[in-house]
C-alpha cells in the first residue's frame, strides 16, 4: 500500500464511497478480506519455520473475528486478566499467553485459570508468584531487556530506553536471579520492536545472545515478541525466515512472535464526514464528525498520519491533488488535530473521509472524552457485503462514569 493515499482494495466494481455511503458517521469498518490475507502471510511463515504466531490483542481485540484468524494463529497473547479470559474464550481453545509488567495478587489465580504461558518483567515478580504459577503447570518466562535500542524517534515504545520499567537487564539478572529462580523458567522473552522490518530484530537477537547467551542453552522457547511488520508490502519475510530458523537450530528451542499490528495491518476504515470548514488565514481546517484524541488516539501518541482514500500527504506532481486541508475533531482540545492532506477537490460539509489502517490500536484504545460518541463496528465481507457488529450510543457513555 502506498502511505500516502489508500488504494481502497476491495471489490474492483465498487468504490469505498459505493459501500460506505449509507453508513452512520463515524464508523469503523473491518476488512474480512485484508484480515485473511494477513493470516496466511502469518501461517506461511510459521509453516517454514516452525515458529507459533499468537496474536497481541492489545493492538487488535475485536473478537468476533477471531474465527477467521484462529485457524492461521497458534493463539493470543494478553497483557492482563481480560484479554487472557477474552483469547482463551474466543480462540478457539488456542494457547494464551500473558506478559504484564507486574501482576495483581488479587487477579493471579483467576488468571491462571485462563493462562497457559506466564511471562514475569522482574526476579522479584517471578520469585512471589513463579512457584504458584509453576505448580499450576504453567509455562513459565521471564522478560529480558537487551539494552539494544534500534527504534528512531518513539522514546514512548521504546522498551530499551534507558531507565525503562519493562525488562529484566543483565546487570538485574546477575544481582537476583539465583539458581533456583533460573530453574523455574521455561523460556525468556524480549519484545523491542515497534512497526520494523527483519533487519532490526537481527540487531536485536544479536544483542539477546550477547548478553543472555549463556541462559539460552537452559531454555525450551524463545519469545521474539512483537513490532515485526511482517505483513508490511516491504517487509523482508525470507531474511525473517533464516533467522527464525537459524535460531530453532542453534539454541534447540521453539520460537513464538506475537505481533499485533501485522496481524490487523491495512484491515480497517474509519468512515468520517465533514461537518464545517473553517477558515484562519491560509490554513482551510476541515471539521470532521471523527476525532484523533477519541476515536484514533495513536496519531497524536506515536504520531502519525495515518492514510485517507483518494487524498495525499504531499501535493502531487500530476497536480491531482492540490487542495489543501487540515483534518481535525470536534473536541475542545486544541490539539485535536489529525493532519494536513491534500485532496483532488474542494471539500464542503457533509463529504466523506476514509481514514486507512483504523484496525488497529482504535478500537481497543478509543475514549469517550468530550462525550463524543463511539464510532459503530462493522465488517466487510468477502463478498463486499457490511454487517453491523455492534453499536454504541449515550449509555456507553454514561456507564463507564456511574450506575445511576
Amino acid at each position: 500500500m502506498n502511505m500516502n493515499k489508500i488504494v481502497f482494495s476491495g471489490l474492483e466494481e465498487y468504490s469505498p464511497e459505493d459501500l460506505f455511503r449509507r453508513l452512520p458517521s463515524p464508523s469503523y469498518v473491518i476488512d474480512e478480506t485484508q484480515l485473511e490475507c494477513n493470516g496466511f502471510c502469518l501461517l506461511a511463515v510459521a509453516e517454514r519455520t516452525g515458529c507459533k504466531v499468537l496474536l497481541a490483542q492489545k493492538a487488535f481485540s475485536n473478537y468476533n473475528f477471531y474465527p477467521l484468524l484462529e485457524p492461521y494463529l497458534a493463539g493470543t497473547e494478553a497483557s492482563g486478566l481480560y484479554e487472557a479470559r477474552l483469547g482463551k474464550e474466543e480462540m478457539g481453545g488456542k494457547e494464551v499467553h500473558v506478559f504484564c509488567a507486574a501482576y495483581r495478587e488479587d487477579e493471579f489465580d483467576e488468571l491462571l485459570e485462563y493462562a497457559d504461558h506466564i511471562v514475569f518483567n522482574s526476579p522479584g515478580q517471578l520469585k512471589k508468584l513463579g512457584e504458584r504459577a509453576k505448580a499450576q503447570g504453567k509455562s513459565i518466562g521471564l522478560r529480558v531487556n537487551p539494552e539494544c535500542s534500534t527504534q528512531d524517534g518513539h522514546d514512548i515504545y521504546d522498551p530499551c530506553a534507558p531507565g525503562s520499567r519493562l525488562g529484566t537487564t543483565r546487570e538485574q539478572w546477575n544481582q537476583e536471579m539465583t539458581e533456583d529462580l533460573i530453574s523455574l523458567l521455561d523460556g525468556i522473552h524480549f519484545h523491542t520492536l515497534c512497526e520494523q522490518n527483519a533487519d532490526a530484530l537481527e540487531v536485536t537477537m544479536r544483542a539477546v545472545e550477547d548478553k543472555f547467551g549463556d541462559i539460552l542453552p537452559r531454555m525450551k522457547w524463545v519469545n521474539l515478541g512483537g513490532g515485526h511488520h511482517i505483513t508490511r508490502h516491504d517487509y523482508e519475510r525470507s531474511r525473517l525466515e533464516e533467522l527464525l530458523l537459524s535460531i530453532k537450530k542453534k539454541w534447540d528451542v521453539q520460537v513464538y512472535l506475537e505481533p499485533g499490528e501485522a496481524v490487523a495491518l491495512n484491515a480497517g476504515y474509519l468512515v468520517s464526514r465533514v461537518l464545517d470548514i473553517v477558515k484562519n488565514g491560509e490554513t482551510q481546517i476541515a471539521i470532521l464528525d471523527a476525532s484523533a484524541a477519541c476515536h484514533m488516539p495513536d496519531v497524536l501518541e506515536m504520531p502519525y498520519q495515518p492514510p485517507i482514500y483518494n487524498a495525499a500527504k504531499q501535493p502531487d506532481e500530476g497536480g491531482q491533488y492540490q487542495h489543501r486541508y487540515r483534518l481535525a475533531g470536534p473536541t475542545c482540545l486544541a490539539g485535536d488535530v489529525i493532519g494536513d492532506y491534500y485532496f483532488p477537490k474542494e471539500l464542503k460539509a457533509g463529504d466523506m473521509v476514509i481514514f486507512g489502517d483504523m484496525a488497529i490500536y482504535t478500537t481497543c484504545k478509543n475514549n469517550t472524552f468530550n462525550g463524543m460518541p463511539l464510532p459503530d463496528i462493522w465488517s466487510l465481507g468477502m463478498q463486499g457485503r457490511l454487517e453491523q457488529v455492534t453499536a454504541f450510543g449515550y449509555q456507553d457513555f454514561k456507564t463507564r462514569l456511574g450506575r445511576k
